[in-house]
This record gives structure tokens, C-alpha cells and sequence, in this order.
């Protein structure tokens, strides 16, 4: 069964939110189907609510596959494509006086 550690920024998240983050399924929607099927454990129990907060060490399965949840501390880089500037240029500020 393969396994994987998935890094979040935070103390926990919302195990909708981690399938997706883990590349566990392609979609909310899917996610949302898979959780209703009974399709998913959470630490070896079947849990069927997308909002079921995960923390740290937890580990999610869904059909063959496992994932276990890393919280990342504060001294992490954390990247968040939603909010980067994509017209951030690094050499306008290696070159600032």
C-alpha cells in the first residue's frame, strides 16, 4: 500500500480539503463522493463527513493508497499560489541599493 507524508500549514484541516491537497482525488466533488461511499478512514475508522478535522499524524486511506498529515511549523516556507505575485521579480531586489 503506498504512503506518503503531505505537509499542511496550520494545525489541522478539513479532510475534504487534505484529498485534495494530497492528490488523493482530482476534485472536490470527488472527494465528496468517495467520503459519502464510505470510501475513506481516517486511522483505520470510516469517516463520512468532509469537514472532519485532521491534525498532525493522522492518516487518511482511501482505496490502496495512505497519507499521513505533517503539520508544518512556523519556520516552514509555505507557498501559496493563490496569493504569490506572479510579476514579482527577484533581480529588481537583489539590485535595490
Amino acid at each position: 500500500m503506498p504512503s506518503m507524508d503531505v505537509s499542511i500549514s496550520g494545525d489541522s484541516i478539513r479532510l475534504g480539503q487534505f484529498l485534495k491537497l494530497a492528490n488523493l482525488v482530482e476534485s472536490g466533488g470527488h472527494a465528496k463522493e468517495a467520503i459519502a461511499a464510505g470510501g475513506v478512514a481516517v486511522n483505520g475508522e470510516v469517516v463520512t463527513s468532509r469537514s472532519h478535522l485532521l491534525y498532525d499524524a493522522d492518516v487518511v486511506s482511501l482505496d490502496s493508497t495512505t497519507a499521513t498529515v505533517v503539520c508544518g511549523g512556523e519556520d516552514d516556507d509555505y507557498f501559496d499560489e493563490r496569493t504569490a505575485n506572479d510579476d514579482f521579480d527577484p533581480e529588481k531586489w537583489r539590485n535595490l541599493p
